[in-house]
């Protein structure tokens, strides 16, 4: 009996860790979408501009990504973990490294931008920035209007009378 419970616990566990995570990527592949069509009408690539800057983005993206979550994870971690117990020559070693990992993340965008400078004019290349700054904007700010929508409805439903029928 226990061994029985313990297994549809067991499932029922994974399904909805299965389930979260789809909708996960699915929200991925959906901002993705977005933000691809935003930054093509924003920046008015042609077809073939399209065609060359969308590789060279999605590395660059790629590339930032790796070195900001996982490098700088494990700088976070430690920092959180023993800052206080941390010698003078352990902070300066962890400093160095953050430093570095800051002049990589440069480095990575001087070269994006090199390459972007031979398919792009340098003024679609100037709006790029816009839309990024636009994106993450409008994002949180849909963010922020759907938590409010929904402490705004969860209030209504709770400071609401039953209704004598």
């Amino acid at each position: 009996m226990k061994t029985s419970k313990f297994l549809l616990i067991s499932i029922l566990f994974i399904s909805i860790h299965s389930f979260a995570q789809s909708q996960m990527e699915e929200k991925r592949e959906q901002i993705k979408t977005l933000k691809v069509g935003f930054i093509t009408n924003e920046l008015a690539l042609t077809p073939d501009e399209a065609a060359k800057f969308w590789p060279i983005y999605n590395a660059y993206e790629d590339k930032q990504f790796e070195i900001k979550h996982q490098k700088m994870k494990a700088f976070k971690e430690r920092m959180d973990s023993d800052l206080d117990k941390m010698n003078e020559k352990e902070a300066s070693a962890l400093l160095a490294q953050m430093q570095s990992n800051d002049d990589e993340l440069y480095q990575i965008r001087k070269k994006f931008i090199s390459n972007l400078k031979n398919i792009l004019p340098a003024t679609k290349i100037i709006k790029l920035k816009k839309p990024k700054t636009i994106l993450i904007e409008s994002y949180c700010n849909n963010i922020e209007i759907k938590v409010l929508e929904n402490k705004i409805i969860f209030s209504l439903e709770f400071h609401q009378k039953p209704r004598n029928h």
